[in-house]
């Protein structure tokens, strides 16, 4: 099999990725030491959260990204504006959950939950997505995903 330059790059993509995935993970484990140590779930995001806007602002700077203009900021769609809403939301629950089920059982549902939303938002091209029909192959999965969280729980 010849390596091209195109399955190398999406070999490194993958890579990267999984190492997201694993990112993640770290987190929200490390997040509920954190829980711990600071005897609240919501203080522990509140950090989490501070300490990644420092990480983004000294990335913003390594990489020398200037300042969006006022228009780009205009022009950016309502429902843009509420990742975090949602990235914070996840936290919370996260942190709250992590100790009642476990890491495997927490993230396998996570998961499981990332994929069905996943798989509804291409289907209808949500938010500017290109659609990408539901297929008895991506349902397959995610059935076999939701068969994954019932035999990794506790």
């Amino acid at each position: 099999m010849e390596l091209t330059g195109d399955y190398v790059q999406h070999f490194f993509l993958y890579l990267l990725a999984l190492g997201a995935g694993v990112s993640v993970a770290t987190q929200q484990v490390l997040n509920g030491s954190l829980r711990t140590a600071l005897a609240s779930p919501v203080w522990a995001g509140l950090v989490s959260y501070a300490v990644g806007l420092i990480t983004m602002i000294a990335t913003v700077m390594a990489f020398r990204e200037r300042v969006p203009s006022w228009k780009a900021i205009a022009d950016v769609p309502w429902y843009a504006w509420s990742g975090g809403v949602f990235g914070g939301a996840f936290i919370l629950l996260v942190i709250l959950l992590l100790p009642s089920l476990g890491a495997a059982t927490l993230f396998a549902l996570v998961i499981a939950g990332q994929v069905l939303a996943a798989i509804t938002l291409d289907h209808f091209g949500a938010f500017g997505l290109t659609p990408h029909p539901i297929s008895a192959a991506r349902l397959g999965g995610a059935v076999l995903l939701i068969a994954g969280v019932v035999l990794i729980r506790d």
